[in-house]
């Protein structure tokens, strides 16, 4: 019950403490992929070491047998409560886990043909009332003098434009608004998204669950910005942004004026790094190992530390 009840208490304590560290590194010049990357996996983390603590209240030893062998004291700290209570517990847990996966999977299933119904009603108007310029994605133009851009996600994906973007921006700008758009489409933006707002419906009432789709939309728009830099230059698009960002934007989609724009600006302004491919896929599966398997180290650490404590 001990090693359960440690990890139920870590796996709180990261649901209600990981939001403050991780916006601080965000706020810090670290790539946007691997920002989004440790927001979700510490959010997976948090699931992860929950399910290991029903498991353990399930098994005959409840997971003691190894702490036991690694110190006498342990007995100490062996069972809170009888065993009878224990798998009583741990059945509720898994009772309870299965609820959250259910709501999960129904709520996924439901967001998913939601979306793809909406995109199916919004392209079909577009396709009547724009002029489709084909490439990969391809882009439909409204002739409209406000200036928007924003992206749909899907197969393929398109990009929609209007007029007032030429019209108000330099070419230089236009063309940056559409990389940042496009970003999105490669970038796989709109499932990152989809799946925080998934994330989210599972524990609200954790900070770290609550939180995770409104850190997740700034950051991929962060990551957007910099495949725009790469590609147009940092004072381009920062001026593309404060340009299209004084117009508003739809709702529904990734547009490039909507999410951020305070931070996204300031975030153009510091110096950039050239950061190779290779280096960012190591860094991401590096932060992701790292926050899933906290909790249990730390649950872990915590108890060991307890241990040497009262045998003092």
């Amino acid at each position: 019950m001990t090693v359960a009840a440690a990890l139920l208490l870590t796996a709180a304590l990261i649901g209600l403490l990981a939001p403050r560290l991780l916006r601080k590194l965000a706020a810090r010049d670290i790539d946007p992929v691997v920002s989004i990357a440790a927001w979700l996996a510490s959010a997976v983390g948090v699931v992860v070491t929950a399910t290991l603590a029903v498991a353990l209240l399930l098994i005959p030893d409840h997971g003691t047998h190894t702490l036991r062998l690694l110190h006498d004291c342990w007995s100490t700290l062996d069972h809170g409560m009888t065993p009878d209570h224990e798998e009583t517990g741990g059945l509720l847990g898994l009772a309870l886990l299965a609820a959250l996966l259910t709501r999960l999977a129904i709520t996924s299933v439901r967001a998913a043909r939601r979306r793809a119904r909406t995109r199916r009603e919004h392209l079909a108007a577009l396709h009547v009332a724009a002029r489709r310029e084909p490439g990969s994605p391809s882009t439909l133009w409204l002739d409209h003098d406000v200036p928007l851009a924003f992206s749909f996600a899907g197969t393929p994906g398109v990009v929609v434009a209007t007029e007032g973007l030429h019209r108000h921006l330099t070419d230089d700008q236009v063309t940056a608004v559409l990389a940042h758009e496009r970003a999105h489409l490669r970038g796989r933006h709109h499932l990152l998204i989809a799946v925080s707002e998934a994330i989210a419906t599972m524990l609200p009432f954790l900070p770290l669950f609550r939180q995770v789709p409104t850190a997740v939309r700034a950051l991929v728009e962060l990551a957007a910005d910099a495949v725009a830099a790469r590609t147009c230059g940092v004072d381009v698009v920062r001026a593309a942004l404060v340009r299209v960002s004084q117009h508003g934007s739809p709702g529904s989609a990734l547009a490039m004026g909507r999410d951020a724009v305070e931070v996204r600006l300031h975030r153009l302004t510091l110096p950039s790094r050239d950061r190779s491919r290779a280096l960012n896929r190591l860094t991401c599966a590096a932060t992701c190992a790292a926050a899933v398997t906290l909790p249990v180290v730390g649950a872990f650490a915590g108890l060991l530390a307890l241990v040497s404590l009262d045998c003092l």
